[in-house]
């Protein structure tokens, strides 16, 4: 036996006038199939569906035609069988008037279905695949803002619900829509209830239905029996099918303040949406149909229709009778909440519960608004205690931060505070206006604040790179540093009886440029592997530079660093062990004499042609004396060499020859710098183009490395020649 449920009251509410008797004489009968659906993207909270059709595919009954775009989103299906004509902006039920993407479906009268897999016993199943179902069935909110039934009911995953709230209420004037569904549909209603508690498992149901509704509420008892559930009948009052009011009145909680029912442990769903829980689990149907109330005094034959998704307002409303010469205001809702439609070509969407085609005596046009006259009487209707007076003054000042704390969201735009206001006041339509405004400013400072984060995370990569940067050169300078002192080492190690002449310098610096790199078959791995490793991590520090946001590169980013760090370790420590090891041992002391001999003569003779050229022709004897000096000198370089590397000429042709100063002798020391300066120069280029051809090649950067260090190495040795030459 059930505890019996206490009844509370809610603040405020007011009593309009209830015209539902209008359409609930015929019952529920069906809406003729129409000849044209168009079916809306957006038909809920949240992001428009994505369609997964094209135009000219022909389509069968509960087929997907756009699937969801995310966690907050609904996919849409087709309500009949027939031919898409159309993906593109259509007519659309809303205030505004402004078209929305849509798909518009020619039927064929075949109403033919697709493959249905519905669940032969969902007590077996899980909670979660019970939602994926909900989910990819499109059921939405029926009965409010549309919000999907699956996100909501999952809302709160880590706190436990412990009551689940069945809205029956239907408080607004003329709509009868759930009136007609417990009254016809009362076993598909507590079908779905038993499956939300398979879904949810909460400790009690409470099935809320006001006393203004005699025969639903006897139907649904009778569906009831002796499930563990309770139909509670309270008095009627607008608009205690509010949510947080129905809770209220039920349980006698409140939902606090920006906060869901979730919060306090509660769910509530609308009777509509139950029934389509029920034909999305037990009948594999999607929500493709639902009941919606045609009434108001511009038809001759009010009613209830279950219709399908997308039928146009045109068919609907002819359908009851329409007499266009009385119709002057058509409303899609409530007179208290709903809004006014401005074309009847629009389609019913999943949320459209009522059609009121209203006569200007039935709907007349509001008197002009008068000032405030500070009576009250708003405060005293509002049912969420706000101070309506209050958020009017700050909505025409647009006071936002004000607005907020007079809590202007927690306003449920019931429209109580405008239905008792003496001056006529239009306080919902400034409520919703401040809302948009809010929220659009609000979307805005997010984004600034997005941006904001974006840039300083740029600044936090462009200082790390830099920090790195200047620890790589740190690096490479301290290698330099070890690598000069253990040159340092080897050269105080040599024999003492090597050249000590600076002369032959130039020489040895072409050697050096002249002889390969002289690296191991490790050191060449190694040096690839570090190479690899440093553009594997640049590509990587380019690819996050451009997509910021992907975690999987924000991840490698480290793994890349670290692997950079061991291999250029272990390359300089491969090349700081090379660096210690003894030089082979050099030429045998003839072929360096030999060398040294060669060099001095040349440069001797350089020095001739020097002073000669200085002399002119007539020469002073200081010159003189020096150029014999020089003469001398030569011969006896000259003599020094051995036969085969004497000149064929000898210096004193020159004298011997005056006629032949014009034309330089060929310097072998200079000639053999440029030839080497020259071949280092076309491995340099030859280097380059292999680089651009692959620039992911790690041999191509190591051999542009090594080619770069032998060209700087031959264009030294010859600047250094060239400067000792001047010098003598």
């Amino acid at each position: 036996m059930l505890a019996k449920v206490r009844i509370w009251d809610i603040p405020g509410g007011i009593h309009p006038e209830e015209h539902k008797h209008e359409s609930t004489q015929h019952g529920l009968e069906p809406m003729p199939l129409p000849k044209q659906l168009i079916l809306p993207l957006l038909q809920h909270i949240g992001a428009r569906a994505e369609p997964v059709v094209n135009i000219g595919d022909r389509v069968l009954k509960g087929q997907l035609l756009a699937e969801a775009s995310g966690l907050v989103s609904c996919p849409l299906h087709a309500p009949t069988s027939g031919t898409v004509t159309a993906i593109g902006p259509a007519p659309y039920p809303h205030a505004s008037g402004l078209e929305e993407w849509a798909i518009t479906l020619d039927t064929d009268g075949l109403d033919e279905w697709t493959q249905l897999q519905p669940a032969t016993d969902y007590s077996a199943l899980e909670a979660t695949t019970l939602l994926n179902m909900i989910r990819n069935a499109g059921v939405s909110g029926l009965g409010g803002a549309g919000f999907p039934t699956a996100a909501k009911l999952k809302a709160r995953p880590e706190q436990k619900l412990h009551t689940l709230i069945i809205n029956g209420t239907e408080c607004e004037p003329y709509i009868t829509a759930d009136d007609t569904a417990m009254r016809y549909k009362a076993v598909e209603i507590v079908a779905g209830i038993e499956i939300l508690m398979h879904i949810l498992h909460p400790e009690q149901v409470l099935i809320g239905i006001e006393d203004n509704k005699p025969e639903a509420i006897a139907a649904m008892r009778e569906a009831v029996g002796d499930k563990p559930m309770q139909v509670i009948e309270f008095p009627t009052k607008y608009p205690s099918g509010g949510e947080k009011q129905l809770i209220q009145i039920l349980t006698g909680m409140e939902v606090p303040s920006g906060g869901l029912p979730a919060d306090i442990g509660m769910v509530c769903q609308n009777v509509g949406t139950l029934i389509a829980i029920h034909d999305a689990v037990l009948l594999g149907q999607p929500l493709i149909k639902r009941i919606t109330t045609l009434t108001g005094a511009a038809l001759q034959h009010p009613t209830n229709v279950e219709a399908l998704i997308g039928t146009p307002i045109r068919d609907m409303l002819n359908f009851a009778g329409l007499q266009p010469e009385q119709l002057y205001r058509l409303v899609m809702g409530g007179p208290m909440m709903g809004f006014t439609l401005q074309s009847l070509d629009a389609p019913i969407v999943k949320t459209s519960n009522c059609l009121l085609a209203g006569t200007q005596k039935e709907l007349p046009p509001p008197p002009p608004a008068q000032a405030c006259i500070r009576c009250g009487l708003c405060s005293e209707a509002c049912p969420a205690e706000l101070l309506p007076q209050q958020l009017h003054w700050f909505a025409l000042g647009k006071d936002y931060e004000q607005l907020k704390r007079q809590h202007l969201f927690d306003c449920i735009e019931c429209g109580a505070c405008s239905y008792v206001c003496p001056s006529s006041i239009p306080l919902v339509q400034y409520y919703r206006a401040a809302k948009a405004d809010i929220r659009a400013q609000d979307l805005q400072q997010h984004k600034a604040d997005h941006s904001k984060q974006r840039f300083e995370q740029r600044l936090e990569r462009l200082q790390r790179e830099a920090e790195q940067k200047e620890a790589d050169r740190q690096a490479r300078a301290e290698k330099a540093a070890r690598l000069k002192a253990a040159k340092e080492a080897e050269a105080a190690k040599a024999p003492e009886d090597a050249p000590a002449t600076g002369n032959a310098e130039p020489d040895v610096a072409r050697m050096e440029a002249k002889k390969p790199s002289g690296l191991t078959p490790e050191q060449k791995q190694l040096k690839i592997a570090a190479a690899t490793a440093q553009m594997a991590l640049k590509k990587a520090q380019k690819q996050l530079a451009a997509n910021p946001d992907n975690a999987d590169l924000q991840a490698q980013i480290p793994e890349l660093e670290q692997a950079c760090e061991q291999t250029q370790c272990a390359y300089d420590q491969a090349m700081g062990e090379a660096a210690v090891e003894p030089a082979p041992a050099p030429a045998s002391a003839a072929t360096d004499d030999t060398k040294r001999f060669k060099i001095e003569a040349a440069m001797l003779k350089a020095s001739l042609r020097k002073a000669e050229k200085a002399a002119g022709e007539a020469p002073t004897e200081e010159q003189q004396a020096e150029i014999a000096k020089l003469r001398e000198e030569l011969t006896a370089a000259e003599a020094r060499l051995p036969n085969e590397a004497k000149p064929i000429a000898s210096a004193g042709s020159n004298q011997a020859e005056p006629e032949t100063k014009a034309k330089k002798p060929v310097d072998p020391v200079t000639q053999q710098l440029k030839t080497d300066m020259a071949m280092a120069k076309a491995e340099f280029k030859k280097a380059e183009r292999a680089v651009q051809a692959d620039p992911d090649s790690a041999e191509a950067q190591v051999a542009l490395t090594d080619a770069k260090q032998a060209l700087d190495i031959a264009a030294k040795a010859f600047a250094e020649h060239m400067t000792s030459k001047e010098r003598a």
